[in-house]
């Protein structure tokens, strides 16, 4: 029998499957997520670990949890484990990639969407008794049909997010690795983030990568908030050279009431959704609880990532 700590309790009957395999699941019951102390104690005794992307695996939490054989991260990106650190003390680490896709995608669109027509703030309109009549010249956005859409990051969402925008007649343009962004940006009118957050990639939109941008743009942002500088998003909003920026990922998270950013006009910020769908949230745990059983079985994970 093996002790499995995991941090936030999930939705579906996934982890009941650990139950059911004989091991001593440890759920913690609070809403927020863990201190590094805490987290700490959770697994001075554990033989794995199922975590979210909020709980930070570095090599003193591992150096503390000498049993631990397995981390399950309930996400596709595994930025908050150190990976060198956890090979280097044995650790398997798994993800849940495909699953979240579509659900990744689908909000992407919204956002886009919500955005280049002014959805919030002529929703707010009518909420504060300011809608009046008709108005010829009212919350002018800009249709997709024909718009250049700039991808940040061609793996499955982001390739996701080009069929859909595709389908709403947009003309797509996907930058990977070793492509220069700057020069992708030179006639987009929206950059889409789906880039993972590494050494290379922190901050990469930054306020030279905005002025690339041609004026009125829209940067959406459903991967990680440490892809962009906020900062310079928040200055781009301010002057008028991004027309809107929609973003469901900040940095930190969440933003402090007084953040800088949330005072920038058209702005549309969400609690890091992208994946929230019952679908999608299910099968992540599906996942995260396989990749455990098979490590704790002595196989390998099912979807392993590796340093």
């Amino acid at each position: 029998m093996a002790r499995v700590v995991v941090t936030r309790a999930l939705p579906g009957p996934a982890l009941g499957r650990l139950v059911d395999a004989g091991h001593d699941v440890h759920v913690r019951a609070e809403p927020l997520p863990p201190s590094a102390a805490e987290l700490r104690a959770l697994v001075a005794e554990a033989d794995a670990l199922l975590c979210t992307l909020e709980d930070r695996v570095d090599d003193t939490l591992l150096a503390a949890a000498p049993r631990l054989r397995a981390i399950a991260v309930y996400a596709v990106g595994t930025d908050n484990v150190d990976l060198a650190a956890a090979a280097r003390h044995g650790v398997s680490v798994g993800n849940t990639p495909d699953v979240l896709t579509d659900a990744t995608a689908d909000l992407a669109m919204a956002l886009l969407l919500a955005a280049a027509r002014h959805l919030p703030q002529a929703e707010a309109n009518v909420r504060e008794g300011a809608w009046r009549t008709w108005n010829p010249t009212g919350f002018l956005g800009f249709e997709l049909r024909g718009a250049r859409l700039c991808i940040l990051g061609a793996g499955r969402i982001g390739r996701a997010v080009g069929e859909r925008a595709a389908a709403f007649g947009m003309e797509v343009r996907f930058v990977g690795r070793g492509d220069d962004l700057h020069t992708a940006l030179a006639d987009a009118n929206v950059l889409s983030l789906h880039a993972p957050l590494t050494g290379t990639t922190r901050r990469i939109v930054d306020a030279a990568a905005l002025a690339a941008m041609p004026a009125g743009g829209i940067l959406v942002n459903t991967a990680r908030g440490g892809l962009v500088d906020q900062v310079a998003v928040a200055g781009a909003l301010h002057s008028g050279h991004l027309s809107a920026a929609a973003l469901d990922v900040t940095d930190p998270e969440p933003l402090p009431a007084d953040d800088p950013l949330l005072a920038a006009p058209n702005l549309i910020v969400l609690p890091h959704i992208g994946s929230a769908t019952h679908r999608a949230r299910e099968a992540m745990a599906d996942r995260a609880v396989a990749n455990l059983l098979a490590a704790l079985g002595g196989n390998a994970m099912p979807w392993p990532v590796s340093a």
